[in-house]
């Protein structure tokens, strides 16, 4: 795909566009009608865009008669204009009117970053050149040269170009009034001549060029001579090529033939690898632009964040539930567990979800995930699993257990932390019930429930035999890690260091957190009271009840 045309500094869409017709070699612009066709003009290679009067017309659905206003042609070149950067040329037919509406016209179109304007010299409202030209009167020559003088003199950026476009071999005229006309309407301010012929072979047009000698930039549409080759233009001397309708024409013979086969076959697996894949229209749109400005404009824009859930367990203490499902599958109310987890992140607009699965994979059935198995997951423990989706890793992420509930305030104010790492501690947890409680926190400061927000460091994770050091933990780590920016990176290096180590297979989620620590790494804690779960047990099933009870009712 070719990268932008590169102008001098600063200078005008006006400007750019007076550069190709006064070029000094053969230049070529190319017919877009919206937006979405002007941007692929540019990104072709061109360096200019033909604002076709036919083919604008035809994207509303009208014909080539003015039946479209000229209110409704400016505001789509308002979108045309603002997603290029090459300039523009409209055809803007006969003006739309008189010199008054020429004059209003060309200050509207200045306003948009318009480029300049070609107007023909027949009555209004026109017809199409190609559908009896030969019955359509010309305007008068001396009112002509006026609605382009008046163009000209409402002009604020002297750049701007108005280009007089030749209909008298059109019309049935013969080559000298053609050169008649032209002439006057150089003498009137025309910055450009376009001469226009509807033989399929290239004599008119020669046959006048030579004649012309130059006295002004040269302007061709060559549709229906389209055969001759084009160095027989650039021997001619002629400034600029409008290919004028192509775009427009191959867009209705595409939509023609999909939408053909669609009703044929009452299915999309024909068509879906022929056409524009959703991402595409997206990133022609501007999307990924939109994307970044949300984030720097936007403190509380979320959208772009992801969820990594693991899921790959089968959840042997759960009996015979899990024979034929993960347990994040098992229904709690009637709902899977894993749909009441991704059900909460898009509540807070995570729409990007990744599932590591595992056992029974294939029976995981929610919809608006996408699904990575982890092979090995009989023999190897969370963080291989999470190791599974590290290509799918964004600087803006949050990874989760699979078998967790919890309030969604909890998912919000975690993704609202600005932190390049964070993690949920429950600092109302029993941790001194006697059990062989998992992943103890200890933090550098414990939960002091008269701040909001204080700022406290993990220093370690460690289940309760691991932690008979003397020291009292300050919560239980819920299994949800917020990652942002250089948290991203930080987390590949240390999954990459540990993946080398032979005991990778069995390390779990608080084996990385702890090698982060012990690499320096700052990971931030938030503090919550209560007001989550998850499901490892029967009597956990039970309390889970109890607990999507109260937050369904």
């Amino acid at each position: 795909m070719s990268a932008k045309v590169q102008y001098p500094h600063r200078a005008t869409k006006p400007k750019r566009l007076r550069s190709l017709i006064e070029s000094q070699q053969l230049e070529f612009i190319l017919e877009a009608h919206n937006g979405i066709s002007a941007r692929i003009v540019e990104e072709a290679g061109f360096k200019g865009i033909w604002a076709s009067g036919l083919a604008l017309s035809a994207q509303f659905g009208v014909r080539d008669n003015n039946e479209a206003s000229w209110t409704q042609v400016v505001e789509m070149l308002e979108f045309m204009s603002d997603i290029t950067s090459i300039p523009i040329l409209l055809d803007g037919d006969t003006g739309y009117g008189n010199f008054n509406n020429m004059r209003r016209l060309v200050r509207k179109l200045e306003q948009r970053g318009i480029g300049g304007v070609c107007i023909e010299d027949k009555v209004f409202p026109k017809t199409n050149s190609f559908i009896g030209g030969e019955r359509q009167p010309l305007a008068d020559t001396d009112e002509f040269c006026g609605k382009i003088a008046a163009g000209k003199d409402s002009q604020a950026d002297d750049d701007f170009c108005i280009v007089a476009r030749v209909e008298a071999l059109i019309a049935g005229w013969d080559i000298r009034e053609a050169l008649h006309r032209a002439e006057a309407y150089r003498a009137a301010g025309a910055d450009a001549i376009l001469i226009h012929s509807k033989l399929s072979r290239p004599d008119q047009i020669l046959e006048f060029t030579t004649q012309w000698a130059n006295r002004a930039p040269l302007v061709i549409v060559p549709t229906k001579y389209y055969s001759t080759p084009v160095e027989v233009f650039r021997k001619a001397e002629i400034s600029l090529v409008i290919w004028a309708n192509h775009m427009i024409r191959s867009a209705v013979q595409s939509m023609q033939k999909t939408a053909a086969l669609i009703h044929e076959s009452e299915a999309l697996t024909e068509i879906e690898d022929r056409i524009a894949s959703i991402d595409e229209i997206f990133r022609l749109q501007g999307a990924d632009e939109l994307a970044a400005a949300e984030r720097r404009y936007f403190s509380s824009y979320q959208a772009n964040t992801k969820a990594v859930i693991l899921a790959a367990a089968r959840g042997g203490d759960l009996a015979g539930l899990t024979d034929d499902r993960p347990k994040v599958m098992i229904p709690i109310g009637g709902i899977p567990l894993l749909r009441r987890l991704v059900d909460k992140c898009k509540k807070r607009g995570i729409d990007d979800i990744t599932v590591v699965a595992g056992y029974k994979a294939a029976s995981i059935d929610v919809s608006g995930i996408d699904v990575i198995v982890n092979k090995q997951y009989a023999s190897t423990g969370e963080l291989a699993s999470l190791a599974c989706a590290i290509e799918t890793f964004t600087d803006d992420m949050v990874i989760m257990y699979g078998d967790l509930l919890l309030r969604s305030y909890i998912l919000r104010d975690l993704i609202e932390s600005d932190a390049a790492l964070c993690v949920v501690v429950d600092s109302a947890t029993d941790v001194n019930d006697g059990s062989d409680t998992q992943d103890l926190a200890f933090c550098s400061e414990p939960d002091d429930r008269s701040m909001w927000g204080q700022a406290v460091s993990l220093k370690r994770i460690a289940n309760a035999a691991q932690a008979a050091n003397g020291k009292h933990p300050d919560g239980r780590w819920i299994g949800m890690i917020r990652v942002k920016d250089n948290g991203r990176r930080w987390l590949v290096e240390a999954i990459k260091v540990l993946q080398e180590r032979a005991d990778f297979g069995q390390l779990g989620l608080p084996d990385l957190i702890n090698f982060l620590l012990s690499d320096g790494r700052d990971v931030r804690v938030w503090y919550i009271h209560g007001h989550w779960l998850d499901v490892n047990s029967l009597a956990d099933l039970e309390r889970a009840g109890d607990f999507t009870a109260e937050q369904d009712s």
